[in-house]
C-alpha cells in the first residue's frame, strides 16, 4: 500500500477515535491515538483481514492486550468496512456492543475480549 493511503487511513481513524470519546464523554484517547499508526500499517498493509473474511477462521488475528484503547480498534474496524461507521456513535452507551473494553462475543473482528493489561500476550501465544 502507498504511504499516502496509509496516512489517509490513519487520519480517518484518529478522527473517529476522537468522535467516539467526545460523544461518550468517556474513554482513553491518548493510548488510542498513540497506537494508530501501528494498527493502520498492520490492518491495511500486513494482515489478511477484510469485510468478507472478518468472521472466518482463515484470516490473520489481532489481540488488543490493552483493552482500554478499544476506540482505536473500533475505528480501525470501521475504516476497514468490517464495522458500520454509524455504530461508532454508540461507543460506551448502555446496551451498545461497543463498550470500553472490546468483547469478541459482540463485535466481528475482535479476536479476544480484553480488560486486564498484559493478558493478551499469553492468549495470543497460545
Amino acid at each position: 500500500m502507498v504511504i499516502e493511503d496509509l496516512k489517509l487511513h490513519a487520519k480517518n481513524i484518529r478522527k473517529n477515535i476522537l468522535r467516539q470519546v467526545y460523544n461518550a464523554q468517556s474513554g482513553h484517547p491518548g493510548g488510542s491515538l498513540g497506537a494508530t499508526d501501528i494498527l493502520t500499517v498492520l490492518y491495511f498493509d500486513v494482515m489478511d483481514i477484510n469485510k468478507e473474511n472478518a468472521g472466518g477462521i482463515e484470516r490473520d488475528r489481532f489481540v488488543l492486550s490493552k483493552g482500554h484503547v478499544s476506540p482505536l480498534l473500533y475505528a480501525v474496524l470501521a475504516e476497514k468496512g468490517i464495522l458500520a461507521e454509524e455504530e461508532l456513535k454508540t461507543f460506551r452507551l448502555i446496551d451498545s456492543k461497543l463498550q470500553g473494553h472490546p468483547n469478541m462475543n459482540y463485535v466481528t473482528g475482535v479476536d479476544m475480549s480484553t480488560g486486564s493489561l498484559g493478558q493478551g500476550f499469553a492468549v495470543a501465544d497460545g
